[in-house]
């Protein structure tokens, strides 16, 4: 494992700039957004040679890709939303093995039509699930025909809102072209120790043969999100049961500050040395 970063944690539209600041924070890996580069998060459109500058500025600062974000809400209520994201994510998909990547991370989606990160009641019933079934089957479509993987993250807002909606999900699909991305802050808003360490082992052992990438946030005692290292996750079980598992990806952190990105830098560091 090797710590990595969100590279939108740092400020700017140009490449070499972000990627910079990514190296000289201490992360030799990435995971990429084109608000980096002054687009849409979800572009409509890439120009032609934009990826290649992105490549080789992230050689030139010897910064990995590891993956790139297409979140939308993929149940959202009005399906001219979903068909964008949707457009979206094959824009991105055509990029990525300039890129040097295989891995696209997706948002399972609420039915919140305002916030992609809010919870709703709706997003328990049958027919949320059913349109994110369609959804992902869409996606997996454009996953072969550019030869990606896609990566979800159970989140608590979301309709995959824990491990076990995530398992029946990887069960259904059943297509290796579909990964699990997990963040051991996204298992609960608050716990005692023992119940954090349960809900992280849990989860792993759902999940451990198909994590793709392993996220890197913390919350504090009040359940707010707080930099790795700085809350009440027990960093040195996560990254056990990891190991544990198999798992020898990038643990890449995010819901951070630029300036605190040096110090979570050497904190995973050490939790992995």
């Amino acid at each position: 494992m090797r710590p990595g970063i969100f590279a939108k944690t740092f400020p700017g539209a140009d490449p070499a700039t972000v990627l910079r600041a990514v190296a000289a924070a201490g992360y030799s890996t990435a995971h990429w957004n084109w608000a980096c580069a002054g687009l849409s998060s979800i572009p409509d459109t890439i120009p032609d040679g934009l990826s290649r500058q992105v490549r080789d500025a992230a050689d030139a600062a010897g910064v990995d890709i590891v993956g790139v974000s297409a979140t939308w809400n993929m149940i959202h209520p009005d399906p001219a939303v979903r068909a964008a994201g949707q457009h979206g994510l094959r824009v991105i998909a055509a990029e990525c093995d300039t890129l040097g990547t295989d891995l696209v991370t997706l948002c399972t989606g609420t039915r919140d039509p305002d916030d992609q990160w809010r919870a709703h009641e709706g997003n328990t019933t049958p027919a949320a699930w059913s349109d994110l079934r369609a959804e992902l089957d869409k996606a997996l479509g454009t996953a072969e025909a550019h030869g990606i993987r896609l990566g979800i993250e159970p989140e608590l807002a979301n309709v995959v809102r824990d491990a076990r909606s995530a398992r029946r999900l990887l069960d259904e699909v059943a297509d290796d072209r579909f990964a699990i991305v997990i963040d051991p802050a996204n298992l609960f808003e608050t716990a005692e120790p023992d119940e954090g360490r349960r809900l992280v082992t849990g989860a792993v052992d759902l999940l451990g043969g198909r994590i793709a990438m392993a996220h890197a946030k913390d919350r504090d005692a009040t359940g707010a999100v707080v930099p790795a290292g700085q809350g009440v996750v027990d960093w040195d079980h996560y990254v056990a049961a990891l190991r544990q598992a198999g798992f020898d990806g990038p643990l890449v952190t995010h819901g951070l500050t630029a300036a605190e990105a040096p110090a979570v830098a050497r904190f995973l560091s050490g939790r992995l040395a």
